[in-house]
């Protein structure tokens, strides 16, 4: 069976940047679109970056658009989320998820797996 994992969250001031890494085991990955989510408590599942099986389409959420960066090594399966100027708002537990079919959708509902969640709490 797949499994996700997420690391890489933590504590930084706003301005500051972090990299999130996902560790996708148990299936080949590669043919998977992924992408990353975040949520807050109270709060439902908010897209975040999204980059298809080819690694070459990408979409991100209009709050991040021109700070955060998605990448994918399908060689090591493996998935990257760079996250620059990061702003209080920001702050939340990010999830890392896998569609079967390959897209990059931004809607929580196609994809298939996710992994347990990292938190990124960014100080003002």
């Amino acid at each position: 069976q797949g499994q996700l994992v997420e690391s890489g969250g933590g504590l930084v001031q706003a301005g500051g940047s972090l990299r999130l890494s996902c560790a996708a085991s148990g299936h080949s990955f590669g043919m998977y679109g992924m992408a990353w989510f975040r949520q807050t408590p109270g709060a439902e599942r908010e897209f975040v970056a999204a980059i298809a099986r080819g690694g070459t389409e990408k979409r991100y959420g209009d709050p991040v658009k021109g700070r955060f960066t998605i990448s994918r090594d399908v060689d090591k399966n493996m998935v990257y989320l760079q996250m620059n100027s990061l702003k209080p708002e920001d702050t939340a537990v990010y999830y890392c998820a896998a569609d079967e079919a390959g897209r990059n959708w931004p809607s929580a509902f196609e994809y298939d797996y996710w992994g347990q969640g990292t938190q990124v709490s960014v100080s003002s």
